[in-house]
């Protein structure tokens, strides 16, 4: 897990680690051993072999096993961060789901975990297929199964809407998701992007629609894939009550492409979706109501990932996973700009030269260097999560590295841009859109504004912006 040392660490202080967590192995083989018995006993006596932690899940652990052979996946709660009633939830949809005909996991059983377990949890069929976007977007074998996918997600997300509302009871209604976002958002941080998004959203707030069930998660990462196309929906723990098209809006989120160009999670176009979606449902989406709902995702995004640093910030979870992810918000204001039409896909972000080196050597870029080296070919950890960690630490120096670097002429050239606006700061400036004081068609306040976003992008993520669709830029949505 991580906070822990790793493998490769250990080693070098002739330490025992297990190879896939780089807890201390003794400690790991306990709590496997634990595990395994209290899956045994929820399970009627069988016997479980083959459990190991998988990659994915930043909010909840995944193990694979076998019970007597059959092939299952556990979902549970990290155990110092317990949510039975998001387990009750999402056990509730599995059951919905699969009687709308929504592909999914069967469930097997699903508990609070003062069974032994843990924590809150549920157990589930272990299907084949494929959830890596990576893969699904430039391997070969799914070639086939991308040219029908986004009109066959379309089908699949009408079936979906479809549950009827009181087959899933203990759903929360969203009735108003802008209260939602302005709650979630951290007033101590300024977003002044953000605070113009928020803005536009409520003033072109799409027709009302009766409350369905929302999956609040569909995106490529939580879909199973096969060469056949789509075999599961996976992670129901957003579900909620609210708009249908709130899927359909989350789905074309930028961040959901992972490099590709097409709108739909990178695999097709927007029109397929669509009209898949409307040969089930018999009524085609409102395309200026899932651009909306596409903006409303940029804030959405940049909510949780400051969300998720917070669980790192607090003490609550340390993970170096959750603490970067923290600096890519940014990368969801970029997005909102590219949807609002305020900035150019084409346009660099702003450049500087670095200062000199001076002082002792090594530098700290040379230090950071080092440390990336090690990472990346010294470390070499052998199981799929300690690659993945491996690589989030990397990036979390790269960032580093060009705030060192980058950070004190990026703040002078933001500061120029907040004196044209007439602002102090962020804070002003994010007040002044909030409150309506400050316009954003104001010319040097969009300046400020963009400014705001492309001065961090370019010290969190300078290679965002060149992920952009293909056929062109995209139109201004409001």
């Amino acid at each position: 897990m991580t906070g822990q040392p790793v493998a490769g660490v250990n080693a070098l202080l002739g330490r025992s680690t297990h190879p896939e967590t780089g807890r201390p192995a003794g400690r790991v083989r306990a709590v496997s051993a634990d595990l395994a018995s209290a899956l045994s006993t929820v399970l009627d006596g069988a016997v479980i072999t083959g459990l190991r932690r998988l990659t994915a899940g930043a909010s909840r652990e995944t193990w694979s096993f076998d019970a007597d052979g059959r092939p299952l996946v556990l979902r549970r709660d990290p155990p110092e961060v317990p949510r039975p009633v998001e387990v009750r939830r999402e056990a509730e949809c599995f059951r919905a789901a699969a009687r709308a005909g929504v592909p999914i996991p069967r469930l097997v059983t699903t508990g609070d975990g003062t069974d032994g377990v843990g924590s809150p949890y549920l157990i589930m069929e272990r299907l084949e297929g494929e959830t890596l976007p990576p893969r699904l977007l430039r391997d070969d074998r799914f070639a086939a199964a991308r040219e029908r996918l986004a009109r066959d997600l379309g089908r699949t997300l009408a079936r979906l809407h479809a549950i009827p509302p009181d087959e899933v009871p203990t759903l929360e209604v969203v009735a108003d998701p802008l209260a939602r976002l302005r709650v979630d958002l951290d007033d101590d941080e300024a977003r002044p992007t953000l605070e113009v998004a928020l803005r536009q959203l409520a003033q072109h707030l799409p027709s009302g629609r009766p409350p369905g069930v929302v999956h609040g998660d569909f995106r490529n990462g939580n879909l199973l894939i096969g060469e056949d196309g789509l075999r599961a929906v996976l992670d129901w723990e957003l579900a909620h009550l609210g708009d249908p098209r709130e899927d359909l809006g989350w789905l074309c989120l930028r961040t959901w492409r992972f490099g590709a160009a097409e709108e739909v999670g990178g695999f097709g176009d927007r029109e397929d979706l669509l009209d898949g979606y409307a040969e089930v449902a018999g009524e085609r989406p409102d395309d200026a109501a899932v651009r909306w709902w596409e903006l409303y995702a940029c804030v959405h995004w940049a909510v949780i990932c400051r969300w998720q640093a917070q669980r790192h910030l607090s003490g609550a979870e340390r993970s170096v996973e959750l603490a970067v992810l923290g600096r890519r918000a940014v990368e969801a204001e970029y997005d909102a700009l590219l949807v609002l039409g305020l900035v150019d896909p084409d346009d660099p972000l702003p450049g500087v030269d670095p200062p000199a080196a001076r002082g002792d050597r090594p530098t700290v870029d040379e230090l950071l260097e080092a440390v990336d080296g090690f990472l990346a070919e010294d470390l070499a950890p052998a199981d799929d999560r300690s690659r993945y960690l491996a690589r989030v630490s990397r990036t979390a120096l790269s960032i580093v590295r060009r705030e060192t670097r980058l950070g004190p002429e990026l703040d002078r050239l933001h500061a120029e841009a907040l004196r044209a606006a007439g602002c102090r700061d962020d804070a002003e400036l994010a007040a002044g859109v909030r409150d309506g004081t400050l316009d954003p068609d104001d010319a040097a306040v969009a300046a400020a504004v963009r400014s705001s976003t492309l001065t961090r992008l370019a010290v969190a993520n300078p290679r965002h912006p060149v992920t952009r669709p293909r056929r062109g830029h995209e139109e201004p949505m409001l």
